[in-house]
């Protein structure tokens, strides 16, 4: 699922370019949506500071207390992983805005076409980034693998727990093992945890705590192995 952010300081264009958006997901099955919406950059730090945003659709010309550049220069001091889309109708803009390590720049008014296209590149890189994103299902739905707490095998299929929700399909984990970073761990023989998620271990009960304060079995069969990760990964 790829969370998307948008900030235009019309609210007119802003409610068109969300219905625009969400047609297109629907349109092409992706697994995305529209999380959060303003006129007010501010607003947009304050979110990603709390929140999940993958991509961010941002006018340059904002009528703020920040212009779109200005606020793009702050989001990558605290992100350097979302996509960033800027939106204008000055295209003397352009060529400064892709120094924030821009994916795409459209001009106003957007088009459904170009805008179409841009997404359609937007979720080919996407899937191509392997170390970032995983694909689990045939159906475009893309999770970022460090918001993964951890899989849990759930009868025929497997549980993706995020700290925004849980994804499911039916598959099996070795289909997924080989392509998951070395940060994700078999503990149980119905979990993989991911350690750059865990909060605390508790090796006498053999139980994980994850950020979201969930909790996990570690299974007497993975225990020192798991364990031994654990002391090389600095966790304990």
């Amino acid at each position: 699922m790829l969370n998307f952010v948008i900030c235009d300081d019309n609210k007119n264009l802003l409610d068109r370019l969300e219905k625009m958006l969400e047609t297109l997901f629907a349109k092409n099955n992706y697994a995305a949506s529209v999380v959060f919406k303003t006129d007010n950059a501010d607003d947009i730090l304050n979110y990603i500071d709390n929140h999940v945003a993958d991509v961010l659709m941002l006018d340059i010309n904002l009528k703020s207390s920040k212009s779109g550049l200005e606020l793009a220069e702050e989001i990558r001091k605290r992100k350097k992983n979302p996509y960033l889309i800027f939106t204008t109708g000055h295209l003397e803009y352009a060529m400064i805005a892709y120094k924030y390590k821009t994916f795409d720049y459209l001009a106003k008014p957007i088009v459904y076409d170009r805008l179409e296209e841009t997404i359609h590149r937007l979720f080919e890189d996407a899937n191509e980034l392997s170390k970032t994103y995983l694909k689990i299902d045939n159906k475009n739905t893309i999770i970022d693998e460090a918001e993964i707490h951890y899989i849990k095998r759930d009868g025929m299929k497997l549980v993706f727990h995020t700290s925004s929700r849980d994804y499911d399909t039916y598959s099996s984990f070795n289909k997924f093992q080989d392509k998951l970073p070395s940060t994700y761990v078999r503990c149980h023989k119905s979990y993989i945890a991911n350690l750059g998620q865990i909060k605390d271990v508790e090796p006498v009960s053999g139980t994980i705590t994850f950020m979201d304060g969930q909790t996990c079995s570690i299974g007497p069969k993975y225990k020192k192995d798991f364990m031994e990760v654990m002391k090389d990964y600095g966790n304990f």
